[in-house]
């Protein structure tokens, strides 16, 4: 039985991935950066994989968890803007 090819399944997972990030952003640059995101995420965690474990549903879990935290990263950047613009009126 040959061992779990990390490299393959993230390259075949890719325009699946791709897919799933359109439908969380509605824009094609977003989901094209959110993609890009999600797959250095998953090479930098590369060795916390556990090769037991669904690669899919890691896979998706990371691209959920970027696209919150950018999410929640505009929404204090635009807090942060509507405050700075508010001090100088």
């Amino acid at each position: 039985m040959r061992g779990f090819d990390f490299d393959k399944a993230l390259v075949a997972l890719q325009n699946e991935l791709h897919c799933f990030a359109y439908k969380l952003t509605a824009d094609k640059d977003e989901a094209e950066n959110l993609l890009q995101e999600t797959m250095l995420r998953t090479l930098d965690n590369k060795d916390k994989f556990d090769s037991g474990t669904n690669f899919k549903g890691w896979m998706y879990t990371i691209m959920r968890n970027a696209f919150i935290n950018n999410c929640r990263t505009k929404k204090i950047r635009g807090r942060s803007e509507e405050h700075t613009s508010e001090l100088q009126s």
